[in-house]
């Protein structure tokens, strides 16, 4: 186990380990919550813990061969390159969820145990997910398939309902706080980064470290002057797909959008509810950056849309 966990994943850690030791733990695993909470380094972690059974010698063998990417009773499932190989995919395939099934029929080439991680699990297509619900269907001894999601509601329920569950959840403030002034941050810095983040500690964090407070400011810079007619919809849409922080800036712009239609001095109902409406707008075409349609295409009609639902909107507003 890593000794940099957060409290929150040490107690996600704690809990399944002991579920594990007790025998309560099935075949299929469903680990969900916010992204960025440190998900995937406890289902590693957790795999160290059952491909390490047996002597400590077998325990370090197995951490050596997890933190190398060459443990054999260990196949991580994620993204592959397209067929042309200039890009990753943006699902998981059922080619895939195929050498899933191919890898547990296999006799582990250590201890007793083999492990399969799907990350994101949220990612694989209908007709994967029709394979897979076999496998979940038909467990062996000693055979685990953990599904790793932050958006667990995109599963199918048949998937869903044949997995044990570990949610990952928000700390209490307080302990968010706690944990990234450990990380070097400043107090003011850390409120900032975490009211920010509406609570995410992770999130801040990463924002606090790459920049993403400044690219906040400036997305409600944006927001702001395209609001007030000063900037084109069309020339901040190219602007904003110009480089690969443009889910980021989505995102950014949705909590804004959010942070105004709850201010207590917002009463108009109809202004709260194209708010409203803009911001389920803005969401939608973050996953439309995940498909083919060109980025700036995808922004050009939200970002037209953004004047209207902010006709009354007093400058200085966002922030």
């Amino acid at each position: 186990m890593s000794n940099t966990f957060s409290p929150w994943q040490q107690r996600a850690y704690d809990q399944t380990v002991a579920a594990l030791d007790a025998g309560r733990l099935g075949h299929g695993l469903l680990i969900c919550g916010p992204a960025g909470l440190g998900k995937r380094e406890v289902a590693l972690a957790l795999a160290g813990h059952v491909l390490g059974r047996g002597d400590e010698a077998a325990a370090r063998r197995s951490q050596q061969l997890i933190a190398a990417g060459t443990h054999p009773d260990l196949q991580l499932v994620s993204f592959i390159p397209n067929k042309s190989g200039d890009k990753l995919r943006t699902e998981i395939v059922i080619e895939q969820v195929r050498e899933i099934s191919q890898k547990l029929a296999l006799t582990p080439q250590y201890g007793a145990a083999q492990v399969v991680v799907v990350d994101p699990a949220d990612a694989i297509n209908r007709a994967a997910c029709n394979a897979l619900l076999k496998t979940l269907e038909e467990p062996a001894p000693g055979r685990y398939l953990w599904l790793i999601s932050s958006d667990p509601a995109r599963l199918p329920a048949t998937i869903r309902s044949r997995c044990q569950r570990l949610e990952f959840k928000l700390p209490p403030r307080a302990e968010a706080m706690a944990w990234l002034l450990a990380q070097g941050h400043a107090e003011a810095a850390a409120a900032e980064g975490l009211d920010a983040a509406r609570g995410h500690p992770g999130l801040a964090a990463r924002w606090l470290r790459d920049d993403g407070l400044t690219l906040r400011k400036q997305v409600a810079s944006d927001l702001e002057q395209v609001a007030s007619g000063r900037l084109g919809a069309v020339e901040l849409a190219q602007r904003w797909a110009a480089d690969e922080h443009a889910d980021l800036r989505l995102r950014h712009a949705a909590d804004l959008a959010l942070a105004q239609a709850s201010s207590s001095g917002l009463t108009e109902p109809s202004r709260l509810h194209k708010l409203a409406a803009w911001f389920d707008a803005a969401n939608r075409t973050r996953d439309l950056l995940r498909t083919t349609v060109r980025p700036d295409l995808a922004m050009v009609e939200l970002l037209m849309a953004w004047s209207a639902a902010n006709e009354r909107q007093p400058k200085g507003n966002l922030r």
